[in-house]
């Protein structure tokens, strides 16, 4: 299991390094010409250049030069669609295009969706970090945007970042739960927003963040840290000494997420029963419908509440969510 998280952490981080030097292997290829094998071998390098780093627009741009060359209509379609997927849009939107010659237009839908929404994350700031209007859109929009996709997580927690270092606090807490309600095991998110919780000294707050971290990504050393953290700022002094939030507390704060991470209009969530099995029916009946991520937040909350076999659940469904 750990194995398989490892793998799956490497692939959900941007590596730079990586990503240029596929590029530059598929821009080699280009250069001794443009016959199906060296086509064949720039598709395969420019293919791998965007899984390790999606972030690059560089990246994007050669693939899809590429499969104009080769003629790849199909292939044309399956990059829009998946940069449409990491932009947190609807893939269908692709289906407008079903008369359009692709091959003629494809670079340019690529390079007007890059000025409208760039992968930079800095380059994204700067064009709307002034403009009061364009950052109320943003915040409308990302509410009903499918982020569910970890590598449009990524990019839009990393937009969310340069929120928070502008000093929209308040946009930020609350963007950021929508965002981890989606991708709940982007751990990193986890961290950033119990930092701020604890800044705001919301300790409880932040505790519940960092717990989520650690329990998405046992390696992370958050919550402990700030459990010495809050031991090291009561000794020695007569203040009350923080405890962690109880099981009630927890519970409530997992049953929000529950309810965040909802796309559409559903029952409500049973609330906690005295009878475990209808949990986990329950629980089982939100997998089968494909709301892993709402399972995924009640299993946590039965864990908290100490129901048998609801920890091992979790790690299946993060399974789930991984895969």
């Amino acid at each position: 299991m750990e194995e398989d998280n490892t793998l799956s952490e490497s692939l959900q981080h941007p590596r730079r390094s990586l990503g240029n030097r596929y590029r530059s292997q598929a821009e080699k290829f280009l250069r001794l010409g443009n016959d199906v094998d060296n086509l064949s071998w720039a598709d395969q390098s420019a293919k791998q250049s965007v899984l390790y780093d999606f972030t690059n627009e560089e990246n994007w741009r050669v693939l899809i030069r590429i499969k104009v060359l080769m003629e790849d209509s199909e292939g044309s379609r399956a990059v829009l669609s998946d940069l449409f997927s990491v932009l947190g849009r609807d893939p269908d939107l692709m289906s407008q295009l079903s008369g359009i010659d692709i091959i003629s237009s494809c670079e340019d839908l690529l390079e007007g969706a890059f000025l409208s929404d760039p992968l930079d994350p800095d380059k994204w700031w700067s064009g709307i970090c002034d403009n009061p209007k364009e950052l109320q859109g943003f915040s409308e929009r990302l509410r009903a945007l499918d982020i569910s996709d970890q590598r449009s997580n990524i990019l839009y927690s990393r937009r969310l970042e340069r929120l928070r270092e502008g000093g929209y606090e308040e946009e930020f807490l609350d963007l950021s739960r929508i965002l981890l309600s989606q991708r709940p095991t982007n751990h990193e998110s986890w961290e950033q927003l119990g930092m701020l919780y604890e800044r705001r000294e919301e300790y409880d707050e932040a505790w519940l963040c960092y717990d989520q971290a650690n329990s998405v990504y046992p390696r992370s050393s958050a919550r402990e840290a700030f459990r010495e953290r809050m031991e090291a700022r009561v000794s020695g002094s007569a203040g009350k000494p923080w405890r962690e939030p109880s099981i009630s507390d927890r519970s409530q704060f997992l049953t929000r997420l529950v309810r965040l991470s909802r796309k559409e209009p559903h029952d409500d969530v049973r609330p906690a029963s005295d009878e475990d099995d209808l949990e986990v029916s329950h629980l089982e009946a939100l997998r089968q419908q494909g709301r892993n991520t709402e399972a995924f937040f009640l299993a946590r909350r039965m864990a908290a509440q100490g129901v048998q076999g609801a920890k091992e659940l979790v790690e299946e469904i993060l399974g789930d969510l991984d895969g």
